[in-house]
């Protein structure tokens, strides 16, 4: 797979400039390239910052589709853990807050979308190699494109 269906993904889920700017570094944006190049030593830290950019697109999206406070702070773990300099420093970011990991799931109330969007960030969490985290990328992101967020829209205007 390029790596421009996992850039496309990002750029789907940080639809706006400030967005973009927030969370997609260069680092973010070029993580894919990076794990693909990266020498053995180095594979497991590299993927493991793919399925965090990955993850978090895919919050993104749950939190936008239902403004979804839960799921923004879960992003917000995920985004700190890309700044981590080794596994073990992910592991730890994710560690420390892990009771917000428990949360998301907690009197969760989810439309069809909101529940295709958490199957996907579960199958993100669980891909252990390329070849599945391929499939998870090119599925989240025909999802993204098929979310319709103007029914959040229209809940706004109600209130």
């Amino acid at each position: 797979m390029s790596n421009s269906l996992y850039e496309q993904l990002l750029r789907e889920a940080f639809r706006t400039e400030a967005e973009a700017a927030q969370y997609l570094t260069p680092t973010e944006l070029s993580a894919y390239k990076t794990f693909e190049q990266a020498p053995k030593p180095d594979i497991a830290f590299r993927f493991e910052r793919v399925r965090l950019a990955v993850a978090m697109s895919i919050l993104k999206l749950l939190a936008d589709l239902g403004d979804h406070e839960e799921s923004r702070q879960v992003m917000t773990v995920l985004h700190r853990a890309l700044k981590a300099k080794s596994v073990g420093e992910i592991d730890a970011t994710i560690t420390k807050d892990a009771k917000l990991f428990e949360k998301l799931y907690t009197n969760l109330y989810v439309n069809e979308d909101g529940e295709q969007l958490l199957n996907l960030f579960e199958r993100t969490l669980d891909a252990d190699t390329k070849a599945l985290m391929e499939e998870v990328i090119q599925d989240a992101l025909r999802v993204a494109r098929e979310l319709d967020f103007s029914q959040n829209e229209d809940d706004d205007d109600e209130a």
